[in-house]
């Protein structure tokens, strides 16, 4: 397209004309695309612009890839059930970049049938739903928010929500089980939010909640903090074992790029993650919640006792303190595992220690904040219902101060060792899974490379099975393709051309058309990268092995029967059987 050059009165003259063709035109410089902008009360009272919400306008996305790519872009989009055709022309005024924005509606009884123009409406939503949408969380997606939002202007609350051991529960138990994980904690989240309010899941375990219009930062934190405990008392239905927890990061936004904004949110998050199932805000007092020392609870209803205490730990530890059951819950919901331990006395007026116990097993806070008991009561059946109920040591009064402050350190200590097992666990299935992937690819990209190939065409057909599996459980539940055995698949799929290892050179890279004699040949390698597989006895009960072997064998085999290296049509019998056998670990 050749570009069109315009004086800043000739610009102004253009768009008065076009303004005579549309219901609306302007003219938008590139740091009004780049920004954002405010909408003007005519426009806002005439609804002719997308996305209109109280007094900013965020761009239709259109406009950002004209002035990019220096063109013009057309689309039809939705207000309400009115279709609109929206424009974006690439211009240079005064030797600037800008963009001409032209709208219109589309009148509906010019064009359209009765009934053309409610299909062309429900299409062009369900485009937008299937373009936007997290088809396993029914969130928004990370392409809305980069598409759509990311260099809006946004006044209000961002928060950035991460799942605690995630990796774990996918990774050691299944893809099924990370995924029912994913829609608990979703389904936690969104029933603490508005209707205004927008959750895009924005990585794999990762969430953002933008909240429009929050001002007010103690009700902002008092709302992340419900976020925290409605997550943490989620079930996952199926999977009892499983305790769920989020780390929060958020700030208040007050007419900033949406993106800068979301990069301060998530460095929070961050900040929070490194003691999970934590809360934290730009204006929270971290030096209290999180600081240098570790928070030890003491609860006791005797002011004497918990200055004795207090006075022991105080130097190597920040001491907080509770008069009552009572006031340790509230402070848990709180600071959740921000605290690292809690001293805790068993008989106290109201809710007595076994009865905070019993409520930290119940909102799984005894997993990962150990208590120790302090009681003049060590009488067996106390003592034995304190263990049962998961406390990690039990010290009767009176009590050395040395021997407290030891067993407290070294209680600490041990949980401390205990969760960088855990996340050196995270980290070596990580590695295990990453490393697989990588080796597989390298196997790849070198059949490919000796078949003069692109190694591009690995990830083509990576990406194609991986969209058409995707597509596949969407329109019919007849096959059982779990998240699992969809990504053992699409990894699989890497190998299709192994056996072309067994393929000479010279009729591997021939430039020309292959003769039948040499065609035949060619035909072979299918069988060959099946045999090749079938003959790795030191792997061959792996499910990779075996859905590669039916890839490498099949893959050539056409639905008509014309295929080779079995000529099958349909999902043959021979297939079938042995799918079946596979099914029963047989070969």
């Amino acid at each position: 397209m050749e570009i069109m050059k315009l004086t800043k009165q000739q610009a102004d003259m253009q768009v008065e004309c076009l303004s005579t063709l549309f219901a609306n035109a302007r003219l938008l410089s590139e740091e009004q695309i780049r920004s954002g902008r405010i909408c003007t009360q005519e426009d806002r009272d005439n609804n002719l612009f997308l996305n209109v919400d109280d007094d900013e306008i965020y761009l239709d996305g259109i406009e950002l890839k004209a002035l990019e790519t220096k063109s013009q872009i057309g689309k039809l989009d939705l207000v309400g059930k009115d279709i609109f055709q929206v424009i974006a022309k690439y211009v240079e005024v005064d030797g600037k970049p800008c963009v001409i924005e032209m709208m219109k509606p589309i009148d509906k009884n010019a064009v359209f049938s009765l009934n053309g123009r409610e299909e062309l409406v429900s299409k062009l939503a369900k485009s937008n739903d299937e373009v936007y949408n997290d088809t396993l969380t029914d969130t928004f997606n990370r392409r809305y928010f980069e598409e759509t939002l990311k260099n809006a202007v946004f006044s209000g609350g961002v928060v950035m929500i991460d799942l605690d051991d995630f990796k774990i529960y996918n990774d050691t138990q299944g893809h099924d089980t990370g995924d029912a994980v994913l829609n608990a904690v979703v389904s936690a989240i969104k029933d603490c939010i508005r209707g205004t309010d927008t959750l895009i899941r924005y990585g794999g375990d990762e969430f953002l909640l933008l909240m429009p219009g929050v001002e007010n930062e103690d009700n902002f934190n008092r709302k992340l903090k419900e976020i925290r405990r409605k997550v943490r008392r989620t079930d996952v239905s199926g999977h009892s074992g499983i305790h769920l927890s989020v780390s929060i990061g958020g700030i208040i936004a007050n007419k900033e790029p949406l993106q800068n904004a979301v990069i301060r949110a998530d460095k929070l998050m961050y900040t929070a993650k490194s003691h999970k199932d934590t809360v934290v805000t730009d204006k929270d007092d971290q030096d209290e919640e999180i600081g240098d020392k570790l928070n030890i609870l003491i609860v006791d209803d005797s002011e004497l006792n918990r200055e004795i205490l207090s006075s022991m730990l105080g130097v190597g530890f920040n001491v907080l303190e509770a008069e009552s059951g009572e006031k340790c819950i509230s402070m848990l919901e709180q600071y959740g595992i921000g605290i690292s331990l809690i001293l805790l006395d068993i008989v106290m007026p109201g809710i007595s220690g076994f009865d905070v116990l019993n409520y930290m097993n119940d909102n799984h806070f005894i997993d990962d904040i150990p208590v120790i008991m302090i009681s003049s009561d060590n009488s067996a059946d106390s003592v034995r219902e304190a263990y049962e109920l998961g406390v990690s040591d039990f010290i009767s009064r009176p009590f050395d101060a040395k021997v407290v402050h030891h067993r407290v350190f070294n209680t600490i200590k041990l949980y401390s060792k205990q969760r960088r097992l855990l996340m050196l666990l995270t980290d070596q299935i990580n590695e295990k899974e990453c490393n697989n992937d990588m080796m597989i690819g390298i196997l790849s990209q070198i059949v490919e490379f000796r078949n003069g190939e692109s190694g591009l065409h690995v990830v083509h057909i990576r990406t194609l099975t991986e969209m058409l599996l995707d597509q596949l459980v969407k329109k019919t539940d007849k096959y059982k393709l779990d998240s699992n055995t969809r990504h053992l698949i699409t990894m699989a799929s890497a190998l299709h051309d192994i056996g072309k290892m067994g393929i000479d050179d010279k009729i591997l890279n021939k430039p020309g058309r292959l003769t039948d004699e040499e065609f035949a040949i060619m035909k072979t390698h299918s069988m060959i990268g099946a045999d090749m597989l079938e003959k790795l006895e030191q792997y061959k009960n792996e499910e990779l092995i075996k859905v590669a072997y039916t890839i490498c064998r099949w893959h050539h085999e056409r639905y008509d029967g014309r295929g080779y290296p079995d000529g099958l049509g349909r999902l043959s019998s021979q297939v079938q059987h042995f799918l079946d056998k596979n099914s029963r670990g047989e070969r």
